[in-house]
């Protein structure tokens, strides 16, 4: 089942759309604004994203300009805008497509399918605002480079990976440190978490991410 987002401010071709795809098996949202899709798109849980070029508080060219310094999700730009420059722009933005409107539904179906279909393994993930590149070890947040140690990197990778689940400590003592023989003491994750927390949280004393769970351990809310 793909999950696809739909920002678009038509609310009629918004619902046909949506009734299309479910229609097809697919999961569906849709939002009609630039701020409710960077929320969405900031979860990081979309297969591809249907963009509007037109939005009633900002344009696509700049939802695309900000979702591309922290996200890889295929992008559709759909607009009523048929000019030469648009479609450049668009594409040198980071746009993987583009469709003017009015399209053929057929049309638009087969190049979701190509660009989901084509899409290799990513060393990519999103999640919590966070872009993480696992080919460079390295993690970025609103754009900007985050310096984590070895430990704190491999930390962030094992709760990512097993985002939603409860992870005890013992899981994350044996999946980070005990494997390697090394001799760690009780406060060792504790520790580490609060460290990274200090990095990649916007308030570390009010977790948004990675949560504690009281005499279990901690998980990683994917919100």
């Amino acid at each position: 089942m793909r999950k696809i987002l739909i920002i678009e401010d038509d609310v009629d071709l918004r619902e046909g759309l949506r009734f299309s795809f479910v229609g097809d098996g697919d999961s569906v949202f849709d939002v009609g604004t630039k701020r409710e899709g960077i929320q969405e798109i900031r979860k990081g849980i979309y297969d591809i994203v249907l963009l509007d070029c037109n939005l009633p508080d900002g344009t696509g060219f700049d939802l695309c300009r900000e979702v591309r310094q922290f996200c890889t999700v295929p992008i559709i730009m759909l607009t009523a805008r048929d000019t030469e420059m648009d479609e450049i722009k668009a594409l040198e933005l980071g746009v993987d497509d583009y469709l003017s409107k009015p399209f053929s539904l057929g049309v638009l179906k087969a190049r979701m399918k190509r660009l989901i279909n084509g899409k290799p393994e990513s060393e990519k993930l999103v999640s919590g605002g966070l872009l993480i590149d696992k080919s460079a070890c390295k993690v970025c947040k609103a754009g900007k480079e985050v310096f984590l140690s070895k430990l704190e990197y491999k930390l962030l990778l094992y709760l990512i990976e097993n985002r939603n689940h409860v992870l005890s400590k013992e899981q994350i003592l044996d999946h980070i440190w005990d494997h390697e023989g090394k001799y760690v003491d009780g406060n060792t994750v504790s520790v580490n978490i609060s460290r990274l927390r200090t990095k990649i949280e916007d308030d570390a004393g009010e977790p948004r991410l990675i949560k504690t769970v009281h005499g279990i351990g901690y998980i990683w809310k994917d919100e």
